[in-house]
């Protein structure tokens, strides 16, 4: 079984972890519709990438007609 042969100190244990902060996101305009997107992804309001539609969305959904 491992025992310490002295004790680390507070500052020496929280110098250790100061590299395992999280870091904020870095979210990019898309180009087409303007909202925030994640860099390299495709725009999950419009279906955009690289100035071009990638996904097809669809506008308004009425679960109404689709239940009967």
């Amino acid at each position: 079984m491992a025992v310490q042969q002295n004790k680390v100190s507070k500052s020496r244990r929280n110098n250790r972890r100061a590299h395992d902060s999280l870091t904020a996101a870095n979210p990019n305009e898309c180009p087409n519709c303007g909202e925030l997107k994640r860099p390299h992804h495709v725009c999950a309001a419009c279906g955009h990438y690289a100035d071009r539609e990638v996904v097809a969305m669809v506008d308004e959904v009425d679960l109404d007609d689709d239940a009967a």
